[in-house]
């Protein structure tokens, strides 16, 4: 019973569980918001024949809506 509710014991078991479950629903909370603010953001493919597979120049075919619609 000396450690009992201490750092090392029961106190520090839920103080850990309480930490990892705030942070698995913290990160799952974000990741749907996420998803969410995502899928109602579309974009426009801009010229299809010209992407390669793996290339870092596929970014000047894919065009925000939202950006091309403030502009």
């Amino acid at each position: 019973m000396n450690g009992l509710f201490g750092l090392n014991g029961l106190g520090g078991y839920i103080i850990a569980v309480v930490l990892l479950l705030s942070v698995v629903f913290g990160l799952g909370y974000k990741a749907v918001m996420t998803q969410h603010t995502q899928a109602l953001n579309p974009y426009v493919i801009e010229d299809i024949n010209n992407i390669k597979k793996i290339s870092t120049e596929n970014k000047k075919h894919f065009q925000d809506v939202k950006a091309a619609t403030k502009e």
